[in-house]
């Protein structure tokens, strides 16, 4: 399959994650309700690396220490998110937390030095535009 189709797949089960996050979120406080679902991320990468990965013979420590710093990111992301949607409504909560993608954008053009045209900030602005859009009570 072709990153556009990963691409779609990850878009799709992040959409049913708020939505199933939101219900679940419900009754208990937002970060027991983050670790329920952290364990189950945890058990459920490990499941896949076993079944389909073979460990590397080393890993350097450039490579933790991003793939830490990745981690410790996610984490502070889903608390922040899962509050979220403890206090809002999943439809305004989700399309700013999508926000991420223009943060992505920004920070692969100025820390990676990834190639930009005027696409990408007219896109970039437009997803800006119609994040807000959805999230502000009308």
């Amino acid at each position: 399959m072709s990153w556009l189709t990963w691409a779609l797949l990850s878009a799709l089960f992040a959409g049913l994650t708020a939505i199933l996050a939101k219900v679940g979120v419900k009754e208990i406080d937002s970060n027991i309700a983050t670790g329920i679902r952290t364990a189950v991320v945890l058990v459920f990468a490990w499941a896949i690396v076993a079944a389909r990965s073979t460990w590397p013979a080393s890993i350097s420590s450039k490579t933790w220490l991003f793939l830490v710093l990745s981690g410790l990111a996610t984490g502070a992301s889903w608390l922040c998110y899962f509050r979220a949607l403890q206090l809002g409504e999943a439809s305004q909560v989700a399309p700013i937390d999508k926000l991420s993608i223009v943060v992505a954008m920004v920070l692969a053009i100025a820390f990676l030095g990834e190639p930009t045209s005027w696409r990408h900030w007219a896109g970039g602005a437009l997803m800006v535009a119609g994040a807000m859009l959805v999230a502000t009570k009308p």
